[in-house]
């Protein structure tokens, strides 16, 4: 990804806030191993704002205006940094991704719960665990994270 000049610390926190998103989807497909190894119970401690927002909005449409606001606000705003806007858009991409994971494997409820069904849902939360984890230590260190194919979406978006 091309550097466009130096972030500031400022920006490298407001770049990691938009990785609660994907965190707390992600949390859905977790529960298996959150059970057998409770010591992960501490994700769930950085996501009560997003819980409380979430909650705030009436209706259930939580989701729907924190993911109009992100993009709105943030992506398509010129007068925000360029690294901001690329991390707000490749959380939403996240996002979606983990809604599509969640419709597919919906789709899949025949399958049985048990081993099939863990190995599935403990494979999507570690995906993004692991994205999640890799995005916020890059955009700390003031870098951009480069996940294939979703980096070249989210750099497309944000031009």
């Amino acid at each position: 990804m091309a550097w466009r000049g130096s972030t500031t610390w400022a920006d490298k926190i407001f770049a990691c806030l938009p990785y609660l998103l994907p965190l707390y989807y992600g949390l859905e497909f977790g529960r298996f191993l959150l059970v057998q190894f409770p010591i992960l119970n501490w994700l769930i401690v950085p996501l009560a704002p997003v819980n409380f927002i979430f909650n705030l909005i009436p209706f259930g449409l939580g989701p729907l205006v924190v993911f109009l606001v992100l993009y709105l606000l943030v992506v398509r705003n010129t007068n925000i940094s360029h690294f901001v806007r690329f991390n707000a858009m490749q959380s939403i991409l996240l996002n979606i991704i983990l809604f599509l994971c969640s419709l597919l494997l919906g789709i899949f409820v025949v399958i049985p719960s048990g081993f099939v069904q863990e190995t599935l849902y403990n494979m999507v939360f570690l995906g993004t665990l692991a994205a999640v984890a890799y995005s916020v230590v890059q955009s700390l260190r003031g870098q951009y994270a480069e996940i294939p194919t979703i980096s070249d979406a989210a750099y497309m978006q944000v031009q």
